[in-house]
């Protein structure tokens, strides 16, 4: 049974039906409204923590959207997904081909800066220094790039490059 109709309350059957009615009325092919459809029930399934199910809707959304900017959505989600389970250099990849698609993701920006932070915290646990700084100097880079996008959103990013010396400007919006 598609996701679509295991929805159990109210509210998630609402707006499936609206979905539904909006998708019909929709002036594109049959392909991307069921890459949507797809999209849509990975977006479900990955915010119930369904993240096989999740990574197999988006998988199929992907082949079928041609879309560059509605790809680099799924394959954002498919990175959090990989994140979330740890999975950091998947994630990075898929953030990674993201932004080659939409280069206007502040999001991917700011989750591969979150990473190379983190990568650079355990290499300090580790003493290695000198790969900490190399993770952190890569954090900056994109936390700066996703400023630069939404220059009021990442608010402790601003804080970090500021506290740490990396920031160039005072202040970002």
């Amino acid at each position: 049974m598609p996701r679509t109709q295991r929805n159990d309350n109210f509210i998630d059957k609402s707006f499936t039906v609206m979905a539904d009615i909006i998708l019909k009325m929709l002036p594109t092919n049959k392909q991307a409204k069921e890459a949507f459809v797809y999209y849509r029930d990975g977006m479900s399934a990955q915010a119930d923590g369904e993240y096989a199910e999740a990574l197999d809707n988006y998988k199929e959304a992907l082949r079928l959207e041609e879309d560059s900017y509605d790809r680099s959505y799924i394959l954002y989600n498919m990175g959090l997904i990989y994140a979330s389970n740890g999975e950091h250099e998947q994630a990075l990849d898929f953030y990674h081909q993201a932004i080659e698609l939409n280069p206007r993701l502040p999001q991917a920006l700011n989750n591969i800066a979150v990473i190379h932070h983190y990568q650079g915290e355990q290499a300090k646990e580790a003493g290695d220094e000198e790969a900490a700084e190399d993770y952190y100097s890569k954090a900056a880079e994109y936390w700066k790039e996703a400023i630069s996008l939404a220059p009021n959103n990442y608010i402790e990013a601003q804080n970090w490059l500021k506290t740490t010396g990396r920031s160039s400007m005072d202040v970002y919006f």
